[in-house]
């Protein structure tokens, strides 16, 4: 199953995701919705309204700023 997380290079909160994902070899796709602001439409489904990262989807799971997070 994919894992894909929506974060902004500038967030702490996505930091941390990053940096667990990568020390546990789990593979991902990152988007970095500061670049890529077209996503923000299918991250609002997500989140159901909520202008946060980080998002980190991984299969049918889906985690929403479980730490803390940052608006977009």
């Amino acid at each position: 199953m994919a894992t894909t997380l929506y974060a902004t290079k500038d967030c702490p909160f996505s930091r941390v995701v990053r940096d667990r994902l990568n020390a546990t070899g789990t593979r991902f796709t990152e988007i970095d919705v500061g670049e890529h602001p077209e996503v923000i439409p299918e991250l609002l489904k997500v989140t159901r309204g909520r202008r946060v990262v980080p998002v980190l989807i991984d299969g049918v799971r889906i985690e929403i700023a479980v730490d803390g997070g940052s608006e977009v």
